[in-house]
């Protein structure tokens, strides 16, 4: 049995990582602004915590450090995260905030399920849909960029 802590002011978020938790088991608890994620926490510990990067006028991001900061000195548990991000380029926020994994939106249940089975096994998960783009010089570009 886990207790999951959603985060988001969306209520399709929260209704899609809800429905992927549809364990009879699994406690869905949720709080719709970033700062009433650490007090939540306090409250009741949860095994993993689900937050939105957008999520009203005090982010995900912000929500997440102050995790890390609180388990860091010693006043919280460790709680893992998953951050929902928005688009790719923002995964440097989800590694700067020390988010154990992230999914970038859209969301879908697989990757969803995948994501916090491994979060709540111990582990880290970074989504498939985040490729940084590598570009291999073909001898055709080569050429044009030598002139």
């Amino acid at each position: 049995m886990a207790v999951v802590l959603v985060a988001s002011d969306a209520r399709w978020v929260v209704e899609e990582v809800t429905a992927t938790l549809s364990s009879s088991e699994d406690t869905v608890r949720v709080v719709s602004r970033g700062a009433d994620v650490l007090p939540a926490v306090r409250e009741r510990t949860p095994e993993l915590a689900v937050i939105d990067l957008q999520i009203g006028n005090r982010g995900g991001m912000a929500a997440c450090l102050d995790l890390r900061l609180e388990s860091g000195a010693g006043r919280l548990p460790h709680v893992p995260v998953l951050m929902l991000l928005d688009r790719r380029a923002d995964v440097f926020l989800a590694r700067r905030s020390q988010a154990e994994g992230w999914i970038v939106k859209p969301l879908d249940a697989l990757r969803l399920r995948k994501a916090m089975s491994t979060l709540l096994a111990g582990g880290t998960y970074q989504d498939d849909a985040y490729r940084p783009v590598t570009v291999v010089p073909t001898p055709a570009t080569s050429e044009v960029a030598d002139h």
